[in-house]
């Protein structure tokens, strides 16, 4: 015998190690049930209803895989959307370059410059109003300066814009005597 040291106490330090991994072994089962409660939980839970598609979003297309009336649709379908300077998301209105953007950006992921004037200045050919076509740019000065408002041609003489405050993106005829006499020019954006 161990001086100081019984037999009892002797067999409780032995057994120690044992009784630390009964208990590891315990906890760590306990741990494993848990988490395949929760998984199998996860499996079994009713999945939520997916919310409503955006109304008439088209995705965003690789060159040549959209046409100038996928760019005339879009921009009709967004015909009574409030005006909001500085807005560019159905949601939040349109000013003009903020609905064309938004227009060629979610039907043809082109991105535009943010200003009718910017706009008006990007390498792009340019069509003689007599030639317009659907998808067409529309450009028009105000007061002699330079292009003050852009808007999308949409055939027939006509071109949906975002006019002004107060108002909402619209229709309006070409050969209408503000339209006409304001007319700046055209561009075709290469799909």
């Amino acid at each position: 015998m161990v001086q100081g040291w019984t037999a009892s106490v002797i067999d409780s330090r032995v057994a120690m190690p044992e009784r630390s991994c009964m208990k590891a072994l315990r906890a760590a089962s306990i741990a494993i049930a848990a988490c395949l409660a929760l998984l199998l939980g996860a499996c079994s839970a009713p999945r939520p209803k997916p919310g409503p598609l955006p109304r008439f979003t088209a995705p965003t297309r690789h060159r040549g895989e959209v046409g100038p009336n996928d760019i005339l649709f879009r921009a009709i379908a967004l015909v009574g959307t409030p005006y909001k300077y500085g807005g560019n998301t159905p949601e939040g209105g349109f000013d003009c370059s903020g609905l064309v953007g938004y227009v060629y950006r979610d039907v043809a992921g082109i991105l535009l410059p943010r200003s009718a004037e910017q706009i008006s200045q990007i390498d792009a050919p340019e069509i003689d109003r007599e030639r317009l076509g659907s998808g067409d740019l529309v450009f028009f000065r105000a007061h002699g300066r330079g292009t003050s408002h852009v808007g999308i041609f949409v055939g027939e003489g006509r071109f949906v814009h975002a006019p002004n405050e107060g108002g909402t993106v619209r229709l309006d005829r070409l050969d209408d005597k503000y339209w006409r006499d304001h007319f700046n020019g055209a561009k075709r954006i290469p799909l």
